[in-house]
């Protein structure tokens, strides 16, 4: 999507906002023992309240309103009958239409207690993706997100997972320009341009570089025992710099 009036940025506000919402939503409702399929109803009722279409539902019939991933499970998690347990790590993807308008985010929370090690990777991930947010400016190289990204991430002793990256959004939950890696790839030539409408969403890990698909055809998994931990925002390219709506 390009967004070229003042309408469609306005769509794209209340959209992201929603979206955002219910994230944060979604994260105050861990507790142990809730199921992360209640914790999706919890989000799904939201939504249906904002008069907002679930994106995984409508674009992939998705077995969920949300995706909702625990500890080892980094993304695209199906919700359904784990209890939430103490010191977990759970990552929350909330993404939604409302019309005609895409707008996706992300967080991983954890359960208290939190350990140091799962504190810090947070933080760095969250620095990671505020970095690479103000990073874009029209007729920059869109590698210079994965280059930003994957600076942070070595800094702090971080690998990024590599089959994992950003998207273009708006008209479509995923579109043009594709896929944009959280790795510099010098070979990309792809340029960011005014009014563009794509996700940055960093995920850091402690030692993994890819994750693999589980027979369930969704979740996407590391070695057990690694941490990864994701965060995702919304945003316009401007020339007066970044507009992220989900906020």
């Amino acid at each position: 999507m390009t967004v070229e009036t003042e309408e469609q940025l306005e769509l794209l506000r209340r959209v992201g906002g929603v979206v955002a919402a219910v994230c944060r939503l979604m994260g105050a409702s861990l507790e142990p023992g809730i199921t992360t399929r209640e914790l999706d109803e919890i989000g799904r009722a939201a939504l249906d309240k904002e008069g907002c279409r679930s994106a995984p539902i409508l674009m992939y019939n998705f077995p969920g309103a949300t995706c909702i991933s625990v500890n080892h499970a980094v993304a695209h998690g199906i919700p359904d009958d784990t209890r939430i347990q103490p010191g977990d790590m759970v990552n929350i993807d909330v993404s939604a239409e409302r019309d005609g308008v895409f707008a996706d985010t992300g967080a991983s929370f954890v359960v208290p207690p939190v350990r140091p090690d799962q504190d810090r990777l947070c933080r760095t991930t969250r620095e990671a993706l505020n970095r690479a947010v103000q990073s874009v400016m029209p007729g920059r190289k869109l590698n210079t997100i994965g280059r930003t990204i994957e600076r942070t991430a070595r800094a702090h002793g971080y690998t990024v997972i590599r089959n994992l990256g950003s998207h273009g959004v708006g008209h479509s939950l995923h579109e043009a320009p594709g896929f944009i890696p959280s790795y510099f790839e010098p070979g990309d030539r792809r340029m960011l341009k005014d009014g563009m409408v794509i996700t940055i969403e960093p995920f850091l890990s402690t030692g993994a570089d890819f994750a693999d698909e589980l027979d369930d055809g969704w979740t996407l998994v590391t070695g057990e025992g690694i941490l990864t931990a994701q965060y995702e925002h919304t945003l316009v390219i401007t020339k007066s710099g970044p507009i992220v709506v989900t906020v």
